[in-house]
C-alpha cells in the first residue's frame, strides 16, 4: 500500500524515514532506479536476502571481527575468525530468514566464506597501517561547498575500515564479486565522495585515499585492491548536483523507472516494475488511475 512522504518538518517524528537522512546506498539506488527507490524506502516493500548477498554478510561479519580485536592489540588468525563466523552462523541465518537450496548449497557457502576470509589474511601485509576505525557510524550535515547552502538533511555512512595512512586516514570498503574485473572508479564514485565527505566533515581529516578491497568468489579465492586518490573540489560538487536532483524527487514525489542494465539483478523487475504503468501512485500493489 502506498505510503505519502513525509516532508522535511514532520519526517523527523521517525526513524530512518527518506527525509532522516541520506545515504550512500540510498542514493545510489536512487540513481540507478528512482522506483526502486520508492517502493524500497517509501513502500517499504521487502527483498528476501539472497545466498550470495548472505555470503557477503557473513565475509564482512568475519573481517569487522579482525579488525575490532586487532584494535585492541590481539591479532587473530584465519581459523579464529572462520569460527567465529561458524558460530554465528546459525543465529545469522534465522535473521535473514534465507533459504538454501539445499544442505549441500549452504555447505558449499560456508566453505566460500572460509576460503575468502583465509585468502584475506594471507594476502593483507603484517604491517598495514594502525586501524583507526572499524564499521563506523560517521554522520554529518551537509552543506553545498560551493553556495554555502546548508541543506537540511544529514549524510550518513558506515564506513567498513578506516586506516592510518602516511599521509592521512586512508578509508576502506569491503565488496565481494563473483568475477575479478577492474571496476570503473565512475561506478563507485559517489560511495567513495559520500565517504570522504563524512570523514572530513566528522573527524576533521582529509583522506590520504580510497580503497576497494574486492574479495573475489573464483574456484581459488582472490583479493584484489584498488586504491584511488582523495577527493577532488569536482567530486564533492558532482555530489552535491546529484543530491540536489535526489532531493528535489523526494520533494516533488515523483519516481519513474529508469530501465537499464541494473534491471538485471533488482528484485522488483517481475513484480512492482511489471505492474507500474506510469505514475507513482500504487494502491494495493497495482498501478492506481492518475
Amino acid at each position: 500500500m502506498n505510503q505519502e512522504l513525509a516532508s522535511p518538518q514532520t519526517a523527523r517524528r521517525g526513524q530512518g524515514g527518506p527525509w532522516s537522512y541520506i545515504s550512500p546506498s540510498r542514493l545510489n539506488l536512487w540513481l540507478k532506479c528512482p522506483l526502486a527507490w520508492k517502493l524500497r524506502y517509501v513502500d517499504g516493500v521487502k527483498t528476501p536476502t539472497t545466498p550470495n548477498l548472505f555470503i557477503g554478510k557473513m565475509t564482512h561479519t568475519g573481517l569487522e571481527h579482525y579488525y575490532r580485536l586487532k584494535q585492541l592489540g590481539t591479532r587473530l588468525n584465519s581459523g579464529d575468525i572462520v569460527r567465529h563466523v561458524e558460530d554465528r552462523w546459525e543465529e545469522a541465518a534465522s535473521e535473514e530468514r534465507i533459504a538454501f537450496e539445499n544442505d549441500e548449497a549452504e555447505q558449499a557457502a560456508r566453505s566460500q566464506v572460509a576460503g575468502l576470509l583465509t585468502v584475506y589474511l594471507e594476502e593483507v601485509p603484517e604491517d598495514e597501517p594502525r586501524t583507526l576505525a572499524v564499521e563506523t557510524t560517521l554522520e554529518a550535515p551537509l552543506v553545498d561547498p560551493v553556495t554555502g547552502d546548508a541543506l537540511g538533511i544529514p549524510l550518513l555512512g558506515i564506513a567498513d575500515l578506516v586506516l592510518d595512512g602516511p599521509n592521512g586516514p586512508i578509508v576502506i570498503d569491503f565488496k565481494t564479486a563473483a568475477r575479478s574485473t577492474t571496476p570503473l572508479e565512475i561506478t563507485h564514485e559517489i560511495q567513495l565522495s559520500c565517504y570522504a565527505w563524512l570523514l572530513r566533515e566528522h573527524w576533521g581529516a582529509i583522506e590520504s585515499g580510497l580503497e576497494i578491497r574486492s574479495l573475489i568468489k573464483t574456484k581459488k579465492p582472490q583479493l584484489r585492491v584498488h586504491r584511488y586518490d582523495r577527493r577532488s573540489d569536482q567530486h564533492f560538487q558532482r555530489l552535491f548536483a546529484a543530491i540536489r536532483a535526489y532531493l528535489a524527487d523526494l520533494r516533488s514525489q515523483e519516481f519513474i523507472f529508469r530501465p537499464g542494465f541494473a534491471c538485471s539483478w533488482c528484485d522488483f523487475r517481475e513484480t512492482h516494475c511489471q505492474q507500474w504503468g506510469g505514475t507513482s501512485v500504487l494502491v494495493e500493489g497495482k498501478e492506481a488511475s492518475a
